[in-house]
């Protein structure tokens, strides 16, 4: 058979093919729905997807309990093998491919590009990565310092006013810090009474809020939030979910990568191993702090303050090459730095990207116009150990490149350790901003197209390299390389643009998906992020067609296995320094 094999979340259909049925089905024959639905800018579970096309598609939770009743064994270890619920079970297989059928129809298709860019994800998930198993345990000792420094965390934030995150008094805590939006994601209604939650999907829609907009979420309520999620989702959860994940036969973790996870950009997401959110920081001596763990030494204070951060700094200790073989990592420098004023398509783009081009340290430029200062002086500083001016500098960088304003610098600058007023916060925008006009035009810009778009149906509006069209019900934009990504069920509200966001989750009893609203900041860190993607895509497809040996990959960053190190490095960096011909 050499046909197309279209289902949601194929990789299980795939895997079950080849293991169990002992189908050779070829990779590249399967198509994803739930790709298709994730690169559509929609959620990717098939209940999601369908409620967010419809109010009235639901996906029959009967299979749920017919999989309980007929899939798992009893106590001891028979199977119930009712022919009635059997051909119930059939008959709810048969719905679920109606419904998935009738949603990948009321969807674009993906292009071929995105299809191949699909089959290499794939590949790279099958491949897997090797996991230290010995550290991981030996990590997972260390558990219980770890909960108790996140709970005497939030009762230092709280100032005691919250005694523990799965305490009662969070979530009101929470509630009379919070702006009017957060509210409203944190409402809920049953049996039409009122209620406020705190659970999963309202933190991680409160935290994805607190980055857009800091006075919706202040940082301190968004650090305590964080904190719930870290008692869960925390470095030792991390490695325990790597042990739990590791192949018993290679030790091998496979199936991390989701392939255009992040729904508004297309970028790539991880599931299961979250490599996405492992820290980049790394313990001095890895090896040695290995050693240590793996005989249950004391690791504090001689390998760092807390057993926190020490564990933290293991993870990606935690993923090994196979004998023989090594690790070679690249990755892009300040990729967002570059493209973000190259997408503005201006003269003052320009002017940043010569900043690159000359091999000078942008954020020494930011902090010259700041100061007043010359750029050797600040770099003189800068190499005799007193970086505090190159800071705010890079401060600025991050804070302000997708139009933040005096609330994001600080908030920034409290992770970088720059402590301003917000008289002088408000300096530090206005500085780089008469330096880098090019960021606020591009914004305005961008802002005029996707409005003048929403305004006249069917014609296309472009702003510097990128261009916006509305069908009547989404809000289209086409990106240099070619790729489509779109706001959904997008309208033009008193307030300006509104659309149905992917990773916000509605309450159970919702007749609507949760709306955000579209603002030039986000429109400029969604087609930043999403060129980024692109760029990262191209490498990744012409690595995979090379060398079959990439196991990681994060935004900016190529991991690939390999025996033979110094071929493999002269390659990446060719590939990776050559930009496609849609960026030349």
């Amino acid at each position: 058979h050499t046909g197309q094999i279209r289902a949601h979340n194929a990789a299980f259909e795939r895997l079950i093919f080849w293991y169990v049925l002992q189908c050779n089905f070829q990779l590249e024959q399967f198509y994803c729905t739930a790709a298709q639905a994730r690169a559509n800018c929609l959620p990717g579970s098939l209940e999601d997807v369908g409620r967010a096309i419809s109010s009235n598609m639901r996906k029959d939770h009967r299979g749920g309990q017919l999989i309980r009743a007929l899939s798992v064994p009893r106590a001891d270890g028979s199977f119930n093998d009712s022919p009635e619920l059997m051909a119930e079970m059939i008959q709810y297989c048969e719905q679920d491919v109606r419904a998935m059928r009738a949603i990948s129809k009321a969807m674009r298709e993906l292009s071929d590009d995105e299809l191949a860019d699909y089959h290499v994800n794939e590949r790279i998930n099958d491949r897997g990565v090797l996991v230290d198993v010995d550290l991981c345990h030996a990590a997972i000792k260390y558990a219980e310092a770890e909960k108790l420094d996140i709970e005497a965390l939030v009762v230092e934030i709280t100032q005691g006013d919250v005694p523990s995150v799965r305490s009662p008094r969070m979530r009101n805590w929470v509630l009379e810090r919070v702006g009017a939006e957060a509210i409203k994601l944190m409402t809920t209604y049953v049996d039409g009474e009122k209620r406020y939650s705190i659970d999963k999907n309202v933190r991680a829609n409160l935290l994805s809020l607190a980055e857009e907009n800091p006075d919706e979420v202040p940082a301190h309520v968004a650090d305590v939030i964080q904190c719930a999620d870290d008692l869960w989702a925390s470095s030792v959860a991390k490695f325990n979910r790597l042990a739990a994940l590791a192949d018993e036969e290679d030790h091998r973790v496979r199936g991390a990568f989701v392939f255009a996870g992040g729904s508004a950009t297309g970028r790539a997401s991880s599931y299961g191993a979250q490599v996405h959110n492992f820290t980049r920081k790394t313990v001095k001596a890895p090896d040695e702090v290995r050693q240590a763990m793996v005989r249950g030494h004391e690791i504090v204070p001689k390998y760092g303050k807390r057993v926190t951060d020490v564990l933290k700094g293991m993870l990606r200790p935690a993923l090994i090459p196979a004998d023989g073989h090594v690790f070679v990592v690249a990755d892009w420098s300040a990729i967002e730095g570059r493209v973000h004023p190259w997408l503005a398509n201006c003269a003052w783009g320009e002017a940043k990207l010569d900043i690159f081009r000359s091999g000078r340290d942008p954020y020494i430029v930011n902090a010259s116009a700041t100061f007043h200062r010359s750029y050797e002086d600040i770099l003189a500083d800068h190499k005799a150990g007193k970086s505090e001016q190159r800071q705010v500098g890079k401060v600025q960088e991050l804070a302000l490149g997708f139009l933040g304003g005096p609330g994001a610098f600080e908030t920034f600058g409290k992770i970088y350790g720059v402590r301003v007023t917000e008289a002088e916060a408000q300096k530090m925008v206005s500085a780089w901003r008469r330096a880098n006009p090019w960021a606020m035009q591009h914004g305005q810009q961008l802002e005029a197209a996707y409005t003048r778009a929403m305004r006249n149906r069917g014609h296309e509006c472009s702003a510097g390299r990128v261009t916006y069209m509305y069908d009547g019900q989404h809000l289209w934009y086409a990106l240099p390389s070619g790729r489509i990504l779109c706001y959904p069920y997008a309208q033009l509200d008193t307030d300006g643009v509104s659309y149905a966001k992917a990773s916000w989750k509605p309450a159970a009893d919702a007749k609507e998906w949760p709306r955000a609203r579209l603002w030039r900041g986000l429109a400029c860190e969604n087609i930043t992020q999403a060129v980024a993607a692109d760029i990262l895509r191209c490498a990744l497809r012409e690595l995979d067609d090379l060398y079959h040996g990439i196991v990681l990959h994060v935004h900016d960053e190529i991991v690939v296995e390999t025996s033979h190190p110094d071929l493999t490095e002269k390659d990446m960096k060719a590939i990776m320094t050559t930009p496609p011909a849609w960026a030349s």
